[in-house]
């Protein structure tokens, strides 16, 4: 299942490959895009951009068919090293082009608008197909949107049950944008909620297929799961035979609590 963000059709479910690296990290991703997973999110920082390359080639599908997503952390968000390492990327990759360039943290000690002026750069020449960011603030998209009019694609942040992002999400909605949540199931929290588990036995789902269709049936919204292991891959996708009703939403939606589950000390004032 795709949706379509400024035209453009991305799958709404994709594969987080946080932690999967070497032989067995590359055997994960294959195995996934052998399921049908057709969105790859990768990192830098995640160290497995080389694997996720050689999972993507010896799989067979076609480049078109793939959406792959690379991001750049907030120490190397200067202009000149953000053009070095996407020449990195790409190499360690082995493909002309990422569909989507991510900013992975906005950097307190950067100029943001150099930063998106060489992200732009990086469109222009055809290295990547969209840009955007991760862990943007409503304040920090103002600044990229309205400062320095940045055609930004996506804000990848944590959205789950119990985070409720509803002012990042109606600011990105004016704007068009995807959010892509990471950490969907909330390190498996949901699995012990009684409302998620009780819904699961309504549906006919377990606690975490319930909450990933929450998420993909709201609008602009798209989850990207990790997992190592192929029967979660499978379940995880198999979240399309069933619709929510609008109250088991609502209650969902009640569910949040403020609760975040990736805390550092460099991540910006949070909304919630």
């Amino acid at each position: 299942m795709t949706k379509t963000i400024q035209g453009e059709a991305v799958p709404v479910l994709g594969l987080g490959t946080f932690e999967l690296t070497g032989p067995a990290g590359e055997d994960a991703i294959r195995a996934a895009i052998d399921i049908g997973y057709r969105q790859i999110d990768t990192a830098i920082r995640y160290g497995n951009e080389v694997e996720v390359g050689r999972a993507i080639r010896s799989s067979g599908v076609a480049r078109a068919e793939l959406f792959v997503t690379t991001k750049i952390w907030f120490n190397d968000l200067q202009p000149d090293t953000v053009h070095q390492r996407v020449d990195e990327s790409l190499e360690r990759l082995g493909l002309d082009q990422v569909d989507l360039l991510l900013v992975h943290w906005p950097a307190k000690d950067i100029p943001l608008g150099e930063t998106l002026a060489a992200f732009a750069e990086e469109k222009g020449r055809g290295r990547t197909r969209l840009i955007g960011v991760s862990n943007f603030t409503v304040a920090l998209l103002d600044e990229a949107l309205d400062v320095h009019k940045a055609d930004l694609f996506c804000n990848q942040v944590e959205y789950h049950p119990f985070l409720s992002q509803q002012k990042l999400l109606a600011r990105m909605r004016r704007a068009g944008m995807l959010l892509n949540a990471y950490q969907p199931i909330a390190r498996g929290k949901v699995f012990d909620n009684d409302l998620l588990a009780a819904l699961g036995r309504k549906y006919g789902k377990s606690a975490g297929q319930v909450t990933l269709r929450w998420l993909v049936q709201q609008d602009g919204v798209g989850a990207i799961p990790r997992s190592a292991r192929p029967e979660n891959m499978r379940a995880n996708l198999d979240i399309f035979d069933f619709e929510l009703s609008p109250d088991d939403m609502a209650a969902i939606h009640g569910l949040a609590s403020g609760q975040r589950y990736s805390r550092f000390d460099w991540e910006p004032a949070w909304d919630d």
